[in-house]
C-alpha cells in the first residue's frame, strides 16, 4: 500500500474510532493502539505536506456531542493535551519548557489523569450557572440539570469565600468503581447489555435525558483547571488549593516538584497505587505550575506547550486458558470468547476475553491450557494479547480451531471475501439471529418500543409467540397477560408501545429490518433517495452504487436480503399492520432539488443550527457533503472561526463563501 492510501486509512480508521468513543461510547480499540495509529499519522502527514487536510483527525479534538442537547460554544477552547507512553519523551518535554524558559526555573505540578468525561463548570455570584461537556473543543452539550445531581459539585458556593463574580473551572465526571459495580450488577439482573468501565457508564448517564437515572447512579467529580479574568493565584496549584476552601472537590493525590527525577518518582509511585484508588486512572498530567510562565510557552493549534499527560501502559495479567466459545450475534457474526480462570484486572474480576477472529487465534497458535496475558487498555473489554510459549509442558491441551458450523443451528458457516468474521448464513431459523433482529427491531433508534426488552423477548420467543418482527404485530393481550407474573397494566403497555410503532418513520422502519450492513446513517440515506420500500426492493445493483456514501458490499447485501423470499414476505406484512413503508408527504415537502448536484464544504462554528443539522438540510435538497476543499467544491458554508488554512484554499481556487443567513434564504 502507498503512503498516500495509508493516510486516507488511516484517517478513516481514525474518524471512526473518533466516533465510537466520544459519541456512542463504544471503543473497541485501547488508548494506546489509538494513540500509535495517530503517531503513524502525524509523522505520514510531516513526511507529506502536499496531502494535508483540515478535517484530519490530527488536526481537532474527538467530539462527544450529542443531538438531544443544546449546543453552547465555549468561552475558551478546550484543547487536548498531547500524550505520551514514554519516559524519554517526558524527559524531552522537560527539555522544550526549560529551553522556552530561557532557562528560568520552573516547578511542575503533577496530577492524577482521571478517566471520565470532561466538564467545564461555569459559576456566576457563586451560583452554579452552566455545565457544559468538552465536545469537539470549540463547542460542547449542555448537561447542566444532570450536573446538577452529582453532590460532589457545588451549586452555592459559600457566602464568605472570597471568588470573583465570573469563574470557569474544569474536570471530570467519573464513575467509582463501586457504584460501577453495583450498576452492572442491576443490568445483569435485568439482563441488559453492562457497560464496558466507567468512563462509559459516566459518558451515557450524564447524557441520559432523565436527570432522576443520573441521581441514581452516584457520580462523582474531580475539578483540575480553574479559569477568569480574576482568579485569585499566580500558580496553578494554589489556585486549586483555594478551588478546594470553596467547595470543589481536588484531586489529593497532586504535589509540586522541582525536578524530573521527581516527576519520575511520581510516575513510578503511581502506577502502582492506583489501583488503589476509587475511580479509573489511565496516567499522570503534568503542568508548568506557574501561570506566568504557562502564558509564555503559550499553545499549539490542539495543545498547550505547558502540559503533557503521561499514559500508563494497559494493566497486563497472565492466566490459564480453559476453553473457547463461539457466540452468534444478531447478524449472524461469530464471535470467538477466551474462557479462563479468573483474575483482577483494572478494578474488576475478568473471566473472559474476546479473540476477534479465526486469524486471531491463528497467529496466537493458541491452545487449551496455555497461559495466556490479558490486557485491558483504557479498562475496554480485555482481550488476550500473547501466549507465554515457554510455560507449554505436556499436560498442554490440543490447538484451539475455529468452528465450521453455526453452534446454534448447525449450518456452515461463510467468510464473506474482505471480510475478518465468519458467519452463519441461516438468518430465516437461526435462534440467536432471530431473537437479535427482534432485539435490533424494537431498539431504541430503530422502532422505539421500549415497553419490551431482551428479556421479554426471549421469554415470548421461547414460548411461541413471535419468531420475526411482524409476528410482534400479532401479540393479543391473552397471550401475556399472565406471562411471567406480568399485570394487565404491564400488558396494555407492551401492546401501546407496540401499537404506536406504526408512526417510526420509514428510514427508521429501514434501519430496524437488520439488512447486514445498512446502519441507521445508511438507511438514512437510502430513504431519502429511494424514497419507498418498493423503489428501493426493485433497485438494480448499478442503481444501488449510484447513492452517495453506498459502496459494493452495502449494495450486494441489500439486494441479497430482497431477494430472500422470507424477507419480501416479512416486509408485506409489516406494510399491513401499518408501518411506513415510505416517506411520508410531510417528509416528501421538506425535501427538494435546490442543491442538487453541490458538492458543498462546511466549516466554522454556526448560530442557527449545528453542523449536522446543516448536512441534513444539505442532503435533503439533493446536495453532497464532502470534507475538504478542492476545484470540484461549489460552495463553502461558513459560520464563525472558519479555518485560516481553509479560507486561503478557497480563494486560491475562487470557491465561493455563502453565510448560513445566505443558505437558508438559497433552501427557503
Amino acid at each position: 500500500m502507498d503512503e498516500r492510501a495509508q493516510i486516507e486509512q488511516l484517517r478513516a480508521e481514525l474518524h471512526r474510532h473518533n466516533y465510537q468513543y466520544y459519541v456512542l461510547n463504544q471503543p473497541e480499540i485501547s488508548d494506546f493502539e489509538f494513540d500509535q495509529m495517530m503517531r503513524q499519522l502525524q509523522d505520514l502527514e510531516l513526511k507529506h505536506p502536499e496531502l494535508a487536510d483540515p478535517n484530519s483527525p490530527t488536526q481537532r479534538v474527538g467530539s462527544d456531542l450529542s443531538h438531544e442537547f443544546r449546543q453552547v460554544v465555549h468561552q475558551r477552547p478546550m484543547l487536548s493535551l498531547a500524550n505520551t507512553y514514554n519516559r524519554d519523551e517526558v524527559r524531552e518535554w522537560y527539555e522544550r519548557v526549560s529551553e522556552g524558559l530561557s532557562g528560568q526555573p520552573f516547578q511542575v505540578c503533577c496530577e492524577m489523569k482521571f478517566d471520565g468525561l470532561s466538564i467545564s463548570l461555569h459559576y456566576q455570584h457563586g451560583r452554579l450557572v452552566s455545565a457544559v461537556t468538552r465536545g469537539d473543543g470549540i463547542q460542547g452539550d449542555d448537561v447542566t440539570e444532570n450536573v446538577r445531581t452529582i453532590r460532589t459539585i457545588p451549586l452555592i458556593l459559600p457566602a464568605d469565600a472570597n471568588y470573583p463574580d465570573e469563574f470557569e473551572i474544569r474536570g471530570e465526571v467519573l464513575m467509582p468503581w463501586e457504584s460501577f459495580e453495583a450498576l452492572n450488577r442491576e443490568r445483569a439482573e435485568a439482563e441488559e447489555p453492562l457497560f464496558a468501565n466507567p468512563r462509559n457508564a459516566a459518558s451515557g448517564t450524564l447524557k441520559s435525558k432523565n436527570s432522576a437515572v443520573v441521581a441514581q447512579r452516584r457520580l462523582d467529580a474531580y475539578l483540575y483547571y480553574l479559569l477568569g479574568d480574576n482568579i485569585p493565584g499566580e500558580s496553578h496549584y494554589d489556585n486549586l488549593q483555594i478551588a478546594h476552601q470553596w467547595g470543589f472537590k481536588i484531586g489529593p493525590q497532586m504535589r509540586l516538584v522541582d525536578t524530573l527525577d521527581e516527576i519520575y518518582q511520581y510516575i513510578d509511585y503511581w502506577d502502582v497505587e492506583r489501583k488503589n484508588l476509587p475511580v479509573a486512572t489511565d496516567g499522570i498530567v503534568l503542568k508548568v505550575n506557574s501561570l506566568a510562565q504557562q502564558r509564555s510557552l503559550g499553545l499549539t493549534a490542539k495543545s498547550p506547550r505547558w502540559a503533557i499527560a503521561y499514559k500508563f501502559m494497559a494493566e497486563r495479567q497472565s492466566t490459564i486458558l480453559r476453553e473457547v466459545t463461539f457466540q452468534v450475534g444478531r447478524t449472524g457474526a461469530i464471535t470467538p470468547v477466551a474462557n479462563m480462570d479468573p483474575i483482577q484486572l483494572s478494578g474488576t474480576v475478568v473471566r473472559r476475553a474476546t479473540l476477534n477472529n479465526e486469524d486471531f487465534i491463528r497467529n496466537l497458535d493458541l491452545h487449551i491450557g496455555d497461559r495466556v496475558y490479558v490486557e485491558k487498555g483504557g479498562e475496554i473489554i480485555p482481550k488476550i494479547v500473547d501466549v507465554d510459549v515457554e510455560a507449554r509442558d505436556e499436560h498442554l491441551g490440543p490447538r484451539v480451531s475455529f468452528i465450521t458450523h453455526c453452534p446454534e443451528c448447525g449450518t456452515q458457516l461463510v467468510r464473506y471475501e474482505g471480510e475478518a468474521a465468519h458467519y452463519c448464513p441461516n438468518d430465516s431459523a437461526c435462534p440467536p439471529q432471530l431473537k437479535g433482529r427482534i432485539e435490533h427491531f424494537i431498539s431504541r433508534k430503530a422502532m422505539n418500543i421500549d415497553s419490551l426488552g431482551p428479556e421479554t423477548v426471549a421469554e415470548y420467543f421461547r414460548r411461541g409467540i413471535i419468531r420475526d418482527p411482524a409476528d410482534l404485530y400479532e401479540i393479543r393481550r391473552e397471550q401475556i397477560s399472565g406471562a411471567r407474573g406480568q399485570k394487565d397494566k404491564s400488558s396494555s403497555r407492551i401492546l401501546q408501545g407496540i401499537q404506536q410503532s406504526t408512526n417510526v418513520p420509514f428510514e427508521r422502519v429501514l434501519y430496524a429490518l437488520g439488512i447486514r450492513f445498512v446502519g441507521e446513517t445508511a438507511a438514512k440515506t437510502l430513504a431519502r433517495y429511494f424514497k419507498s420500500i418498493d423503489r428501493l426492493a426493485s433497485a438494480s445493483l448499478d442503481e444501488l452504487l449510484q447513492v452517495n456514501g453506498i459502496g459494493a458490499v452495502i449494495a450486494q447485501s441489500i439486494r441479497t436480503w430482497f431477494s430472500n423470499a422470507q424477507n419480501q414476505w416479512l416486509v408485506e406484512r409489516l406494510r399491513s399492520y401499518g408501518l411506513q413503508m415510505e416517506l411520508s408527504e410531510d417528509e416528501l415537502s421538506q425535501h427538494s432539488d435546490k442543491l442538487q448536484g453541490l458538492s458543498i464544504v462546511i466549516s466554522g462554528v454556526f448560530a442557527h443550527h449545528s453542523r449536522d443539522e446543516y448536512k441534513a438540510l444539505i442532503e435533503r435538497h439533493g446536495g453532497k457533503n464532502v470534507g475538504s476543499i478542492s476545484a470540484k467544491t461549489s460552495f463553502i458554508l461558513a459560520g464563525e472561526n472558519m479555518g485560516p488554512a481553509k479560507l486561503e484554499k478557497a480563494n486560491k481556487l475562487g470557491i465561493r463563501i455563502v453565510n448560513e443567513d445566505e443558505f437558508l434564504k438559497m433552501i427557503e
